[in-house]
């Protein structure tokens, strides 16, 4: 029988807030499905040829395995860490994969997933970390590999947190630790995906002195915005799929019940956003379209760190694949071997971005190289909506039409088209501003698709894993209108998510939703279409995920033309 969750919850500063944090009893250690080997503490050689599994890449050097090795935090807190590092080597970079995930087994491993996630057994040793560097291939580079289990995580003391500033510090602590081993170099680097992406924003933030370098693979870097109340519709049920499998001895931060306790941004979920202009190392950062949590992220932690070294590649498979997959191993090692052990290899050289321009139902273009992103020729382009006709018009609409559905019934839906009548791209963000009405509701959760569709009309999706994934989208409740003047733009509304404007009876309101940024083709005769929806149109993440809880109730009527100048802003790339 399962036992209910223990709650606990205690005040804590935030900036010049007090915020009483929740927290609940992390699930055991000591059961088979943890997957944890113990508190081992000692020392081991894999000898070069050692098989982990069966399958699995022989180690290609003898690799000294240091197991469960204490670290104190500058609060006394003792974590533990397993070092890999070739036998006898010295001068050695260090790499940090940070997580609460597990140093050895864990939450997670890849023979958990279909097929693998497409990374072949024979690629990786199985030795390393969950969603972290090999390190059959770092060691035999001349790297030593550093997989703490940080705070509160299986048996590493205190109680494990959702990303923010404690974990920043903590992660500066172990970089500082790492940088003084006799064996290390002093130069210490952040690598790996997802949580381990996301840690990177905030440990880098810190400054440590001793990091010289970060690889940011997908991950978000604002947890309110960009994962548990997106537009401000709460939408936890990831991340609480996430909390419940947290393994410690203590307690995990309980997102989803500070998420019902404070639906609003305050001290607490500011400090989930991460002080990106504060990072100022070089960075290799790697991106996909379609990742329903990372994909905004992973750009905006491009875009505002204050790096002046920083690379960007786009990439058009899935997170995992990539990451182990050969030739992206090999340019990640030319980029620490330029910062980290100081090699003139020609890195610089390397094209500043690399996009993939998806074609569903085509040929996807990958590693296009650019400047800069957003691309400097954009020319953006108003698209304007016809209630009356269902048309995306590119000139404003003279006359004022208006288009209702149910709002609450799981299908209720708006949908305008444009033809293309030449090769259009588009590659960046793009903003819907809509007039809305709710008709027997005070408030309205609005959830946006875009589409690309053939000449028959077609849908044609991306393939992720060869399923289709619907991208872009965004959403937005409407009393969350607000937008930062200060740090939104033509193209990207930010929105404070600091109060509530509610409707009142026959009001109209616009409403600007930002929509997570893409690059696509459509082809001459292809359609683009955006659907307007009371219900999110994109299946969840996971299928055992529940679809938000909105607040929709009757209808809601969308208005369009003369003075309602509702309209889809797009980012079109000259020809």
């Amino acid at each position: 029988m399962n036992e209910k969750p223990q709650f606990s919850k205690e005040v804590r500063q935030f900036q010049n807030e007090q915020i009483e944090v929740f927290f609940r009893k992390a699930a055991p250690i000591d059961v088979p499905e943890a997957r944890y080997p113990g508190f081992k503490p000692g020392t081991t050689v894999l000898a070069k040829g050692y098989v982990h599994e069966k399958g699995a890449l022989p180690l290609p050097i003898d690799i000294l395995f240091e197991r469960d090795v204490a670290v104190t935090l500058r609060d006394g807190t003792v974590i533990y860490t397993d070092i890999f590092r070739p036998v006898g080597g010295t001068n050695l970079p260090g790499i940090i994969a940070w997580s609460p995930y597990g140093k050895e087994g864990g939450m997670t491993l890849l023979d958990d997933l279909p097929g693998r996630a497409g990374v072949p057994k024979s690629a990786v040793s199985e030795v390393q970390k969950w969603e972290g560097p090999d390190p059959a291939y770092w060691c035999s580079h001349g790297y030593a590999i550093v997989n703490p289990d940080s705070r509160g995580a299986y048996s590493s003391n205190g109680d494990i947190q959702a990303f923010g500033g404690q974990d920043g510090r903590d992660g500066y602590d172990v970089v500082e630790w790492v940088a003084a081993r006799d064996w290390s170099n002093g130069k210490v680097a952040l690598s790996g995906n997802s949580w381990l992406t996301i840690s990177q924003w905030f440990i880098a933030a810190e400054q440590p002195p001793h990091l010289a370098a970060i690889a940011p693979w997908e991950g978000l870097c604002d947890q309110y915005r960009e994962d548990v109340a997106r537009g401000g519709i709460p939408n936890a049920g990831f991340c609480a799929f996430v909390v419940q499998r947290m393994r410690g001895k203590n307690r995990v931060e309980d997102v989803p019940a500070m998420l019902q306790k404070y639906p609003l941004m305050n001290g607490y979920w500011e400090d989930k956003r991460a002080k990106l202009e504060k990072i100022n190392i070089p960075a290799y950062v790697v991106a996909s379209w379609t990742s329903a949590i990372h994909t905004h992220g992973t750009f905006d932690g491009f875009r505002r760190i204050s790096s002046k070294d920083k690379w960007l590649r786009v990439h058009n498979t899935q997170e995992w694949a990539d990451y182990y997959t050969p030739q992206n191993v090999e340019d990640l090692c030319r980029f620490f071997d330029r910062y980290l052990k100081g090699i003139e290899n020609g890195w610089e050289k390397t094209p500043r971005v690399r996009l993939s321009v998806l074609d569903p139902g085509g040929v996807d273009k990958v590693n296009r190289t650019e400047n800069e992103f957003p691309l400097a020729r954009t020319n953006y382009k108003s698209l304007y909506l016809d209630a009356a006709t269902g048309i995306l018009s590119p000139g404003p609409v003279a006359q004022e039409a208006a288009v209702r559905y149910q709002s609450d019934d799981g299908k209720g839906q708006a949908a305008f088209t444009i033809r293309f009548d030449e090769e259009t791209e588009l590659t960046g963000y793009m903003k819907l501003r809509l007039w809305v009405e709710a008709k027997g509701a005070d408030d309205a959760d609005l959830f946006v698709l875009v589409q690309k569709l053939d000449e028959q009309g077609k849908v044609l999706s991306p393939l992720v894993w060869n399923r289709p994934t619907p991208a872009p989208t965004g959403r937005l409740r409407a009393s969350h209108r607000e937008l930062d003047e200060k740090l939104s733009t033509a193209s990207e509304p930010f929105h404070t998510h600091r109060r509530e404007q509610l409707l009142i009876p026959g009001q109209i309101v616009p409403v600007d939703i930002g929509l997570w940024p893409i690059s696509m083709l459509w082809h001459k005769g292809q359609q683009l279409r955006v659907l307007v929806a009371g219900y999110d149109p994109v299946p969840p993440l996971l299928p055992m995920m529940a679809q938000p809880a909105t607040r929709n109730k009757g209808e809601h009527i969308i208005h369009t033309g003369g003075k309602f100048d509702s309209h889809l802003l797009v980012p079109m790339v000259p020809r």
